[in-house]
């Protein structure tokens, strides 16, 4: 009985192992917001500090909040948008990422491999899973950079304007959430 037990538990390990996906990296996960370094969250994103939080709307959505929030005309949306706070002139620039989680899927890898050597074909041609074997799903942010004339980085951990700058993109951030007919915010100002 003890040996078929050990096969049995053999047969459970190796089934699970090899239908299991090893995860190679997972994104990040945003309650609220975070300040982060750009570099440090995404390589593309520049050095400076940023506002980021999740958005789980469509692509594009923050894109036409901002147009139509700031009634930009579709000029100038991404980059040196102008706002006003404490009598004080400054801009934002947006960022729209994508990070997506990886796992290795060993199932389907296992399945081509098997499927290849008893066709009797050298080269593994893959049939069940991607050519990397890797799967991947996307998780959207939006990432946020604030500077003004007289700082290059609004939200740096010294900038004398930090604190009202976070208040106002907390707020932004809320708004953006909760509207689903941008028009409305046209209302709110």
């Amino acid at each position: 009985m003890d040996t078929n037990m050990n096969k049995l538990f053999a047969v459970l390990i190796t089934f699970l192992v090899f239908s299991s996906c090893v995860p190679i990296r997972i994104a990040p996960r945003i309650d609220d917001y975070k300040v982060s370094k750009g570099k440090k969250f995404k390589r593309s994103l520049s050095k400076r500090q940023m506002f980021i939080f999740e958005d789980p709307k469509e692509g594009g959505e923050f894109y036409n909040y901002v147009n139509t929030k700031f009634q930009l005309n579709d000029s100038i949306v991404y980059d040196d948008v102008p706002f006003q706070l404490e009598e004080k002139q400054f801009f934002f620039s947006t960022y729209e990422i994508e990070i997506q989680d990886k796992s290795f899927q060993l199932v389907p890898i296992a399945l081509d491999v098997l499927l290849n050597k008893s066709l009797g074909m050298e080269e593994i041609n893959p049939i069940f899973s991607n050519p990397d074997g890797i799967s991947r799903t996307g998780n959207y942010y939006i990432a946020i950079e604030v500077y003004s004339d007289l700082e290059k980085d609004c939200l740096i951990e010294n900038s004398f304007s930090r604190t009202s700058v976070l208040k106002y993109l907390r707020q932004l951030k809320d708004e953006y959430l909760a509207t689903h007919n941008y028009n409305e915010v046209l209302f709110k100002n």
